[in-house]
């Protein structure tokens, strides 16, 4: 049967020797939550048995120390750790293994990050994978953001969530892992409107291609505008931005690829 993995890390910050010290995650089973939708909306939290998802939210210790920007975001001490498992040895992690098929998704916001975080533990995926951020920008192209807060509040996710976050006994909160995973999950019902989860899948697995700038200093203009007065301004986003996308897609406009 096959299984929805949605999942948020909080970590000791966002370098390269950074690690995780808080999950959360919902495992959402298809056959409520995919064939039988009306039985799902009205039946699904009546009680564990039936309703087909289990909670995951768990902190977990490191070796690597805490830094203060990060315990500024996820308001995550030192002092919260001790004595919690590593994240080897969390519920999470045993299930993660279990489930880790090409048959079952895994979910995330940016997974490419969310990912990283989990190959830095050990983790071999094989699971399918969605990015809840990369397919809001292919969906909703013309939002001015696509981050999890932004959505949360641009499409109208934070009216509906305290009652579905009370009868998973979860409390949101930004940046929190099991927040931003309920959170992240109302999203997915939106992103579910317009593709179903294989054509989800299909658009995290391909380069998103776009024709202008997002953000920056020409933030609105087509690559074409910024060619004609600063093509140097286009050869430096390909070699030096994060986003591989946009590097793809100025690589393509160049002839490159």
């Amino acid at each position: 049967m096959m299984k929805y993995v949605l999942f948020d890390t909080e970590t000791t910050g966002n370098t390269e020797l950074d690690r995780i010290i808080q999950v959360g995650a919902l495992v959402i089973d298809s056959e409520k939550y995919e064939f039988n939708e009306i039985e799902y909306a009205e039946n699904i939290f009546d009680n564990i048995q039936e309703r087909k998802v289990l909670v995951f939210d768990e902190l977990c210790s490191s070796e690597v120390n805490i830094s203060f920007e990060a315990m500024e975001v996820h308001n995550i001490t030192p002092e919260m750790l001790v004595n919690k498992p590593k994240f080897s040895e969390t519920k999470f992690s045993k299930m993660l293994n279990e489930l880790n098929s090409n048959e079952n998704y895994l979910i995330a916001h940016n997974i490419k990050f969310d990912l990283g975080m989990l190959e830095k533990e050990g983790f071999q995926n094989n699971f399918k994978l969605i990015d809840t951020y990369k397919c809001a920008k292919a969906i909703f192209p013309d939002f001015n953001h696509h981050r999890l807060q932004y959505l949360r509040y641009f499409l109208g996710l934070y009216k509906i969530e305290q009652e579905e976050a009370q009868k998973l006994g979860i409390i949101i909160k930004a940046h929190d892992a099991i927040g931003d995973v309920l959170v992240m999950k109302l999203l997915l019902d939106e992103l579910l409107k317009h593709k179903n989860y294989e054509e989800l899948h299909e658009i995290t697995k391909a380069p998103l291609i776009s024709t202008k700038f997002s953000f920056g200093k020409y933030k609105g203009k087509s690559f074409d505008e910024v060619r004609a007065v600063d093509n140097g301004y286009l050869l430096w986003a390909m070699n030096n931005l994060d986003d591989e996308d946009l590097k793809y897609s100025i690589k393509k406009f160049l002839g490159l690829i």
